[in-house]
């Protein structure tokens, strides 16, 4: 049984029809892209699978249950972990705030524990303390800890965000554009980043990402999506080599 199911999904804004009748099946700890030009609705897509809006059509199931209609947050508690094209983070707090209270919807000391300092409470927040040092040194940002997150490269932010992310314990994760504005060597690091992420929890992953390079590497399945449809799905050398593709998206781009 897949982890994540989406049936015939569409979306309308006003008269105009962002996503038409779109469909997605993720196994447990697969890794797949999608890919298309901008404004294909690739973004639409992922805030409709999240809770952002509601489809006007079609179902979305999360390990069997069907997620329409929820919260964002209900969505996030139920396994499925997103980061952002724009950055979303917390500026004026440090990369360890930013991991443990991610974390804070895992404690269950309540509110006793959280009045009179209750050894669960204080077990709990050791455990979390501990599980969020390991997330930052995966993400290579631990030596950036104690500081503002405002104050870090472009590169490390992107990393606090996708560690925030990872430390609600998702069983699915949605990266959009992961590398946007990264060099080709941030580049490289981000690729080796989510491959030891994917090792370690055996997360599934579902990426939006233009750098062609990243997504043939990284993809076991990919879609293209076109003015709202899917014009292609398949393994990266299928994708590559699917004419509609070409015509419509990558052209030159194969040769990155």
């Amino acid at each position: 049984m897949a982890l994540l199911e989406v049936h015939h999904m569409s979306h309308d804004f006003g008269g105009l029809r962002a996503v038409n009748n779109y469909s997605l099946n993720i196994e447990p700890g697969e890794i797949h892209g999608l890919i298309g030009p901008n404004g294909a609705g690739k973004t639409t897509i992922f805030n409709l699978i999240t809770g952002i809006y509601r489809p006007t059509e079609g179902d979305i199931r999360l390990d069997n249950a069907s997620i329409v209609g929820l919260q964002p947050y209900q969505i996030a508690a139920r396994g499925l972990g997103r980061t952002f094209q724009n950055l979303q983070l917390w500026r004026h707090m440090t990369v360890l705030e930013h991991v443990m209270m991610a974390r804070y919807s895992k404690l269950t000391y309540g509110l006793v524990g959280a009045f009179f300092g209750t050894p669960k409470r204080k077990r709990e927040e050791s455990e979390s303390r501990e599980k969020a040092q390991v997330l930052m040194e995966l993400f290579g940002v631990d030596r950036f800890a104690n500081q503002i997150v405002l104050n870090l490269p472009y590169g490390a932010q992107r990393r606090v965000e996708m560690a925030r992310a990872m430390a609600m314990e998702p069983k699915i994760l949605f990266l959009d554009e992961p590398t946007a504005g990264m060099n080709p060597e941030e580049l490289i690091q981000m690729m080796e980043i989510i491959r030891r992420a994917h090792r370690k929890f055996g997360v599934g992953i579902f990426l939006i990402e233009h750098r062609m390079r990243f997504v043939m590497e990284l993809c076991q399945e990919i879609q293209t999506l076109v003015f709202g449809e899917v014009i292609a799905e398949g393994t990266p050398e299928e994708i590559q080599n699917n004419p509609k593709v070409i015509e419509a998206y990558l052209g030159s781009e194969m040769v990155e």
